[in-house]
């Protein structure tokens, strides 16, 4: 729990598309939107094929928190300091590390993971027996921008976010800086 693990796998490349001298500029941001293309493009920056790769291993990292975070995390509770953890981590990294440094106390009462353990049960019941939750950056950002179209003046915007936040404890998960 909490920590990462990564597969590695190679591939014989072309030297002479894939060169070192000029260094070939692997697209590795850009490789969703031409995960499908089997032949290589020219026109396509930053092309590499990806399959018929070989496996090569796993391999896990654990990243642990810094010494002594979570009794600041417990004196700042005792301070009635509420703690909001951000992180662009996973949302499973992120509540594990939560957890470690208690600001999630029980991972099994977290909001997602009541919705995902009992999917039959009402999302308001689940609501209510939950004190925690782990909010994605991508629901965040869908929700920030849903309301950006209210007036000032309206009701409803920043409630869901309100919502979140009145959770005793929170997390953002896979955020980004804007």
């Amino acid at each position: 729990m909490g920590e990462r693990v990564l597969g590695f796998s190679s591939i014989d490349l072309d030297p002479d598309h894939f060169s070192k001298d000029p260094v070939y500029e692997f697209g590795c941001e850009t490789w969703k939107s031409w995960a499908d293309v089997k032949v290589r493009d020219p026109a396509i920056e930053g092309w590499f094929p990806m399959w018929n790769l070989t496996f090569v291993c796993l391999l896990s990292l654990n990243d642990p928190p810094r010494h002594r975070v979570d009794v600041s995390v417990a004196k700042c509770r005792n301070a009635g300091i509420k703690v909001i953890m951000v992180t662009g981590d996973q949302p499973t990294t992120a509540a594990a590390i939560a957890q470690k440094v208690n600001i999630v106390t029980d991972p099994k009462l977290e909001y997602n993971y009541i919705r995902k353990t009992f999917p039959d049960m009402d999302p308001c019941e689940a609501w209510k027996k939950s004190p925690s939750i782990v909010i994605h950056g991508d629901e965040l950002a869908r929700v920030h921008m849903a309301e950006e179209a209210f007036e000032n003046s309206e009701i409803e915007k920043g409630r869901i976010i309100m919502d979140w936040i009145s959770k005793p404890e929170v997390v953002f998960a896979r955020t980004t800086p804007s």
